[in-house]
């Protein structure tokens, strides 16, 4: 299971919900939030059809040890300010809006409605880096030092994943291609500057889908799974 090419995809979407779930009661405007808060249930319902296809979904997302966990570090980054979160999205769904597209061509039953969820995070993403990279002269600071300082996290997201079935069959190369394309795009458009550091350093490449995984994901991952450990077996 562990070694199932799914998993990250699983992982990787669950994680992101759980980041973009924190921001409940704390986005900037209600709209917002709202807007944050049905992304989130998307990646969630995301989550939840790679782990049915994998065993149990609460075994799998309440019951795993952090290494176990093979999610990129990018989606566990903690949100910062809404420019950080508004910049980890945009890296993250340009991302998962490609991947998804070519696994829908490779018969992967669930990329065929993930990849227009995924188009709609994007497109979210995209409006909002262009108003802060393009607004105030403090938004446009916040946009680029949020885009600076993920940006060696980007370079795990392009490590094929290997394994058999579709997964097995992506274009890492055409991917990496695409998405560099999107995200200069957007840059241009929104004042913004493609940083020139390495898209990872010596340790970060391929290290969260080895189960290593940054210092706040263990208190991200205790706090997402204290009430089911807590109260094991319970129904609701």
């Amino acid at each position: 299971m562990l070694g199932d090419p799914l998993l990250p995809l699983a992982d990787d979407a669950l994680v992101l919900s759980h980041r973009l779930g924190e921001w409940a009661g704390h986005a900037p405007v209600l709209e917002e939030e709202l807007a944050l808060a049905n992304i989130a249930l998307d990646l969630l319902g995301q989550a939840r059809a790679l782990y049915a296809e994998l065993g149990d979904e609460d075994e799998l997302a309440f019951l795993r040890e952090e290494r176990a966990f093979r999610n990129c570090q990018l989606a566990e980054q903690p949100n910062g300010d809404f420019a950080h979160t508004m910049l980890r999205q945009l890296y993250f769904s340009a991302w998962q809006e490609l991947l998804y597209a070519q696994l829908a061509e490779l018969g992967q039953p669930l990329a065929a409605k993930a990849v227009k969820e995924c188009e709609y995070h994007r497109d979210h993403a995209v409006h909002w880096t262009l108003r802060l990279g393009d607004g105030t002269e403090e938004s446009h600071d916040r946009a680029q030092r949020a885009a600076d300082s993920l940006w060696r996290y980007t370079g795990e997201l392009f490590e094929p994943l290997g394994g058999p079935g579709p997964v097995g069959h992506v274009d890492w190369a055409a991917l990496r291609s695409g998405w560099t394309e999107r995200i200069t795009g957007t840059f241009a458009r929104a004042g913004l500057t493609v940083p020139v550091s390495p898209q990872s350093g010596a340790w970060t490449a391929g290290a969260g889908r080895q189960g290593l995984h940054t210092e706040p994901f263990g208190r991200m991952l205790a706090e997402m799974q204290h009430l089911h450990r807590s109260h094991p077996g319970a129904s609701w």
